[in-house]
């Protein structure tokens, strides 16, 4: 079956340079709801259709960037099995435990340093706050409190760094994570690894960089591409740096756009993608066709988009 024991994304952590500017813009111009800081000056925040208790934590530093993504697992005990395929694999470092409540709502966590250089960890336990339409005869959407572009969740990573066929072996053959799509040069040398752990098109993507530990952008999902113009719109009445779009994906086949946060961190909403299967045939992409592949109606790359990192 599709889910293994990891059902999906369930947070990710960035640090911004002013926290006042980074939380208007996640809540004014993005559309989350702030559910909580901690004692530590971070803010916790969410979707409108998400039911735990955060799935965005802001932390504001020096140095724009990702700190971790979380990765909620089916319970205590596959996590336990989990941790230990990881630590019995070699392929990770800074392995540990994290206990419940280090971050506020979160059960026990089980973190690990990837072959890219990224932080990643596992945990099985949020506390629920449920979506803002609610469970019994709910409505489509909510009809007071949309704002900005409102996405229904966070969706996925795009992350950098140097040794992706190490991380590559990690996800398919620890976490049992199915390879969607890849970019390949001609002696089958990998420069980019999409990988899904349930039947979205992706849950995350590595692309190969000199440099470990690297954000490329952080998604949110939006219903429809009419939702995706609105969110161009709103771009623009914003004032919102904008780095490519509205346009389509050849790689997923979803539709997007892309914009920088006050900090610099690229952010993307979309919407579309194909449904993945255990038994879907692998999508290859010659490099020679990834203009294409990124930005199916340019069909060219753009430098700045593949080089600007946080």
């Amino acid at each position: 079956m599709p889910i293994r024991g990891v059902l999906r994304p369930g947070h990710v952590a960035i640090r911004v340079l002013d926290l006042d500017e980074a939380v208007r813009h996640y809540t004014s111009v993005v559309g989350l709801r702030e559910v909580t800081r901690d004692s530590r000056g971070r803010v916790f925040l969410k979707a409108w259709d998400e039911w735990e208790h955060h799935s965005v934590i802001l932390r504001e530093a020096d140095r724009a960037g990702i700190d971790y993504m979380g990765w909620r697992v089916m319970s205590p005990e596959v996590m336990k099995q989990v941790a230990q395929d990881i630590l019995d694999s070699g392929l990770c470092t800074d392995c540990k435990w994290i206990p419940a409540g280090d971050d506020p709502g979160t059960g026990e966590r089980f973190s690990f340093v990837i072959p890219t250089g990224h932080t990643m960890e596992l945990y099985a336990h949020k506390d629920i706050i449920p979506c803002e339409v609610g469970y019994t005869n709910p409505e489509p959407w909510p009809q007071h409190g949309m704002i900005g572009m409102s996405p229904t969740r966070f969706d996925h990573c795009l992350l950098y760094g140097d040794d992706v066929d190490g991380t590559t072996k990690l996800f398919t053959e620890v976490l049992g994570f199915d390879m969607s799509e890849k970019a390949a040069d001609e002696n089958g040398q990998l420069a980019g690894a999409f990988f899904a752990c349930a039947n979205k098109a992706h849950d995350v993507a590595f692309i190969r960089y000199p440099e470990k530990g690297k954000l490329h952008h952080i998604s949110f999902y939006l219903d429809s591409w009419s939702d995706v113009l609105r969110a161009a719109d709103l771009i623009s009445m914003n004032n919102v740096s904008l780095d490519i779009g509205p346009t389509r994906h050849g790689i997923t086949r979803g539709t997007t756009i892309y914009f920088f946060d006050p900090s610099g961190n690229r952010n993307e909403v979309f919407c579309g993608g194909y449904i993945q299967y255990p038994d879907k045939p692998v999508i290859h992409w010659d490099l020679n066709e990834l203009g294409k592949g990124i930005f199916y109606h340019a069909r060219q790359l753009n430098e700045a988009f593949l080089t600007v990192v946080t």
